[in-house]
């Protein structure tokens, strides 16, 4: 147990409380694809939050026309109020294609779609996955809690330890060494504000409506550093908070294969790298890699120490082998695939939302 603030302020978990939070003034967004239909993670995820009862929640829903129906009724059983946001929906992508916006489909997308229509609906929106295993009826007051407080951002940390080994493979492995590596390159309050946080890459987070209207969210794996890269400037280190969540257990991905943790690396590498441009740092691609490796070896070294020392299976080769296919994302970013900021988008977010609730029910028919 420990007590330590950072350079953001860190609000720790001492004793498992719910502190007091505007829940009936927020808005969670859950993004879902087909393969969480039913799942017992994403039961137990619906279910808590019918506890909690916030005063909305968007399911921002991936799914193929021929599954929708079915989805759309299993979530309708749930006592909450929640509204069913078909991404995916025919005439959603005719009129994101009129608007000069159609591209690839992605978690970012999904959920960009969905803020435009929560930051009108709430003074506060949070947002977190549907696969979390242990979810709690915690974890939507104390991401809130900061809100109520005066800051503007807060961002979820927790540990990932299941079944006797360390996972959170992508953060620790690829995000932290490649933030330290840059650290001791570029001395600038950008590369601190991105390493200031416990765990980056988890996609739990909360901002005020206000925030949220200014993300410019990247369509795939990018989400979470491209949420903070936006946070920095505007909450910057004031108005931002991390907030402890405990210990999670999500589904894991295989280092190789489609939608993998090496293609999310790239994703990943491309998002941080378009963010520290933004800011003015040009990082000297031609010996990142190495210095990556050099940090990223010293960290395996740092996990095996810790893994003994709670007596968890450690397997080192297979971390250092994972380093590898991780540094192979380590160059300069091409295409921008950002999506405009709501404040700044040429559609209406209820007009996005009439036209996924038309087809929804059309296919429901």
């Amino acid at each position: 147990m420990e007590y330590v603030q950072e350079r953001i302020a860190t609000l720790h978990d001492f004793d498992g409380a719910t502190p007091p939070a505007p829940t009936d003034r927020a808005v969670v967004i859950v993004p879902m694809t087909a393969r969480d239909h039913a799942s017992l993670a994403a039961e137990r995820v619906l279910s808590t939050l019918e506890t909690v009862d916030p005063g909305q929640v968007i399911v921002a829903l991936r799914a193929d026309t021929d599954r929708v129906g079915e989805i759309a009724g299993w979530l309708s059983s749930f006592d909450l109020s929640l509204e069913v946001l078909w991404c995916s929906a025919p005439a959603v992508e005719t009129a994101l294609a009129d608007a000069g916006l159609d591209g690839r489909h992605g978690k970012g997308r999904d959920v960009w779609l969905a803020l435009g229509l929560a930051a009108e609906r709430g003074e506060y929106v949070v947002v977190h996955d549907a696969d979390t295993e242990n979810y709690a009826p915690t974890h939507v007051p104390r991401l809130l809690f900061p809100l109520s407080r005066g800051f503007v951002f807060s961002k979820a940390y927790y540990a990932r330890v299941e079944n006797d080994r360390l996972y959170g493979r992508l953060f620790r492995l690829f995000y932290v060494p490649l933030l330290r590596a840059l650290a001791d390159a570029h001395d600038v309050p950008v590369v601190e504000y991105l390493g200031a946080f416990r765990y980056a890459l988890a996609g739990e987070f909360a901002a005020t409506s206000g925030l949220v209207r200014q993300l410019r969210p990247p369509r795939g794996w990018g989400l979470e550093v491209g949420t903070l890269g936006d946070a920095f400037e505007v909450a910057g280190f004031a108005n931002t908070a991390q907030v402890d969540l405990g210990m999670h257990e999500h589904d894991h991905r295989a280092v190789g294969g489609s939608d993998g943790l090496g293609d999310m690396a790239r994703e990943v590498a491309a998002t941080l790298f378009r963010t520290l441009e933004g800011n003015g740092v040009h990082p000297d691609y031609a010996s990142l890699g190495d210095r990556y490796r050099t940090a990223a070896r010293t960290a395996v070294d740092q996990y095996a120490a810790d893994a003994a020392f709670n007596g968890l299976t450690y397997e080192r080769a297979n971390e250092r082998t994972q380093i590898e296919a991780y540094a192979s994302a380590i160059e300069p970013p091409v295409d921008d695939d950002r999506l405009p900021a709501w404040a700044d988008a040429a559609l209406e977010p209820d007009r996005i939302a009439t036209l996924a609730s038309e087809s929804l029910a059309d296919h429901r028919r």
